[in-house]
């Protein structure tokens, strides 16, 4: 096995000392050209790989960051990720991703995980980990919650509550009211938040909210289909369908295909998120966007500007309707949508 080469082999193949070696690395001083042309010959010769840990953590820190997610195979939060790993790209810090899986336990779980390996800081994003091991966590690293309110704590996210209005309300111009909702898990806040804007939407424009009409899912396609599947077993009458979020919209407009249902000729569909698959939707789906991508950044330059001592303000994020191909004006009040078995 070949062995790891080292400072010293880089200083000996360049004919300098390892301090200089050292400075040329880190550029924590000038080095005369010459001496630094000939280190970062040898540098590439050798194929030398600084020990990155070893340097952080002889400066008291691992130079990684920990991110936790609700689930690292989502496309909403693949999004965030992407903007973390973007942010801290050019920067001495890297990032090591973990899951909760949809679970406050496996939440945790990550979290203990991370901390034993020693992260300087950690970004939570959404979930349901207690706020007391946040502000517990935040007495010894800089933690960042995104898509969460914590007094206490550094916090980034957009107003669910009025981009889930704004889409409901769009139904509402365009004739619906019998509009039913594809809520998220009721145990997350940007869940309740969503289902309060839905409420909220059809209160200002004098429709009376109807519990039957509201199916609780879980983010994930299938739960999209299932949650039209009992609509439809309760044989409730509805022309459009709200969603919580893309995914879930996705689930219902295949139960609505199959049952010969036609979108939006039929029933009207908006999501939430505007994942980049949306726009090649078919139909391309009306959705209310949220940046994912600027707020992974974000919140990975607001735990930079912690760590570093320095003062950040995150931009405000905000959502926007995006209307596509499957919303249109109602075209048919009174039909019921056919609820005879697949």
């Amino acid at each position: 096995m070949k062995e790891a080469v080292t400072l010293s082999d880089v200083a000996r193949e360049a004919g300098v000392s390892p301090s200089t070696v050292s400075r040329v690395i880190n550029g924590t001083a000038r080095v005369k050209p010459k001496k630094r042309e000939a280190v970062l010959k040898a540098i590439e010769r050798l194929q030398y790989h600084p020990n990155i840990l070893a340097r952080g953590l002889a400066q008291g820190r691992s130079l990684t960051i920990g991110v936790v997610t609700q689930e690292i195979s989502s496309p909403y939060y693949g999004e965030m990720l992407k903007g973390v790993e973007q942010a801290l790209e050019k920067t001495r810090y890297h990032p090591i991703f973990a899951s909760g899986h949809w679970r406050a336990d496996q939440e945790e779980a990550a979290l203990k995980v991370l901390v034993g390996r020693q992260v300087d800081a950690l970004i939570v994003m959404d979930g349901s980990v207690p706020e007391e091991l946040l502000l517990e966590l935040v007495k010894s690293m800089p933690v960042v919650v995104v898509g969460r309110r914590i007094d206490g704590l550094p916090c980034l996210g957009i107003d669910n509550f009025q981009g889930a209005f704004e889409g409901v309300q769009h139904l509402i111009e365009l004739g619906h009211r019998r509009i039913a909702h594809i809520a998220g898990p009721q145990s997350h806040p940007d869940a309740i938040e969503r289902l309060n804007g839905y409420r909220e939407a059809l209160l200002q424009a004098g429709i009376s909210f109807d519990p039957s009409l509201v199916v609780e899912g879980d983010y994930l396609e299938p739960s999209g289909l299932l949650a039209v599947e009992s609509l439809l077993a309760r044989g409730s009458l509805f022309t459009a369908i709200f969603a919580a979020n893309d995914q879930m919209a996705y689930g219902a407009n295949v139960a609505l295909y199959r049952r010969g249902v036609r979108v939006p000729h039929d029933v009207s569909l908006v999501g939430f998120d505007d994942l980049p698959s949306s726009s090649y939707f078919t139909p391309p789906l009306t959705t209310v966007r949220q940046p994912g991508l600027e707020m992974g950044w974000e919140a990975a330059r607001l735990v930079l500007a912690l760590l570093e001592g320095n003062s950040y303000t995150p931009k405000a994020l905000t959502t926007r309707l995006i209307v596509r191909e499957s919303t249109a004006l109602l075209r048919s009040p009174g039909v019921r949508i056919p609820h005879h078995s697949l």
